[in-house]
């Protein structure tokens, strides 16, 4: 048997000052939705970081990887040069100095001829 009192489908404990109890439960129940909405608010911001980060991350791999490139093309044409002139200097010298000469000739000759010129 069931007593009238009681009221059926009330909360356990809240038999005769429903109202007291429900103005806690609406606080209680607000304050949850605020904080619910402020905890909200600091996901959808740090997602938005987080992909900010993401596509950040994502251009810097690729400015890594045509960094990566580029210097294997330059190592490789260092190679290359420091094996000519691995070949020269296993030549005669005065045929290196020879060279030396001349292009100095040419570079004195050009910087004069810019001078005059002005």
């Amino acid at each position: 048997m069931r007593r009238a009192g009681l009221g059926e489908g009330a909360a356990p404990g809240n038999y005769g000052n429903s109202g007291y109890a429900n103005s806690g439960y609406s606080a209680c129940e607000e304050e949850n939705e605020r904080l619910t909405e402020s905890l909200r608010n600091k996901v959808t911001a740090i997602k938005s970081l987080s992909i900010e980060i993401g596509q950040e991350v994502k251009h810097h791999n690729t400015l890594l990887a045509e960094m990566d490139s580029q210097f294997d093309s330059t190592t490789g044409f260092l190679g290359k040069t420091m094996g000519k002139l691995k070949i020269i200097s296993r030549g005669s010298q005065t045929r290196l100095l020879c060279y030396m000469m001349l292009f100095s000739l040419f570079v004195f000759f050009v910087i004069y001829w810019i001078i005059k010129l002005r």
